[in-house]
């Protein structure tokens, strides 16, 4: 395998369509799309300056390795790429890309990162910007810390163990999505969506899980969260107190207690829902 070592690279495909390298130490300076079309390349402690640099690329490994905000839009169209303990501060990057691995990663600018994509492992990755994995699917994730609005819009068959999730209008339009033991913060959390499960999670929302087919609950709190569940087919265990429950459609809910629990028969039949809980007041 050629090595290519303390390496400043300036101009436009400074290394197109290289194949079978490992780049060390090196600088990818001002010139775009400098790794283009490559394949079975190893990358170590170096870093991009500038636009493109991964796209159509095939069999890729990044280590100790630096996308500057300057390296926007950075991988798109690669299939089998592998990044750990790197920083990957540009944002829009991984676009319609297959069989993507992140450990150890921080993306403090992540803006519309992981568009169309598919086959995705995340581990202990921070990452913080809108739209994170629009219309993305086959996603397993441990330890993801995400502060962004509008995750996972559109996603399917996402799976997310002991993560934290500040994120308004999470999961809206996904379907097949089990998430476990973990913190999840954001407005409107989970509307239009299919076959959504929670698992000894904590969840804060307001109008959250409306619109739902198929929402499910197994031992979860639901703190500071109002008008949870409109329209929603819905089967939720509730560990403690709910402020506010409004219309869901069918299903069970138990709770600890029901602060406000609203069915109105003029828009949902109140006897499709099995509702069970030491407290309730009821406004019809």
């Amino acid at each position: 395998m050629e090595k290519i070592i303390e390496k400043y690279l300036t101009g436009e495909r400074a290394l197109f369509q290289k194949e079978n390298a490992e780049i060390i130490y090196s600088t990818f300076a001002d010139g775009e799309s400098p790794l283009k079309e490559s394949k079975n390349i190893t990358i170590r402690n170096t870093s991009f300056k500038w636009k493109y640099p991964l796209w159509y690329s095939n069999n890729i490994e990044a280590y100790d390795t630096t996308l500057f905000e300057t390296a926007r839009s950075g991988i798109w169209y690669t299939n089998n790429i592998k990044m750990i303990n790197s920083l990957i501060e540009a944002p829009k990057t991984f676009r319609r890309s297959s069989k993507i691995e992140l450990e150890n990663i921080s993306m403090p600018n992540a803006l519309e990162t992981f568009w169309n994509c598919s086959d995705i492992k995340l581990n202990n990755v921070v990452a913080k910007g809108d739209y994170f994995a629009l219309n993305s699917q086959n996603i397993k994730a441990t330890n993801l810390t995400l502060y962004g609005n509008y995750s996972f819009d559109g996603g399917k068959n996402i799976e997310i163990h002991n993560s934290k999730l500040l994120s308004k209008d999470a999961f809206w339009n996904a379907e097949n999505v089990t998430v476990y033991n973990s913190y999840i913060s954001g407005e409107y959390l989970g509307w239009n969506s299919k076959n959504i499960t929670f698992i000894n999670c904590t969840i804060e929302s307001l109008q959250g899980m409306c619109y739902m087919e198929n929402v499910v609950l197994k031992n979860c709190k639901l703190i500071n969260t109002t008008l949870a569940f409109e329209y929603s087919t819905v089967s939720a265990e509730i560990n403690g107190s709910v402020d506010s429950i409004l219309n869901p459609i069918s299903g069970k809910i138990s709770a600890d207690n029901i602060k406000e629990l609203i069915l109105e028969s003029d828009k949902i039949d109140p006897t499709k829902t099995i509702i069970t809980t030491e407290v309730k007041n009821i406004a019809n």
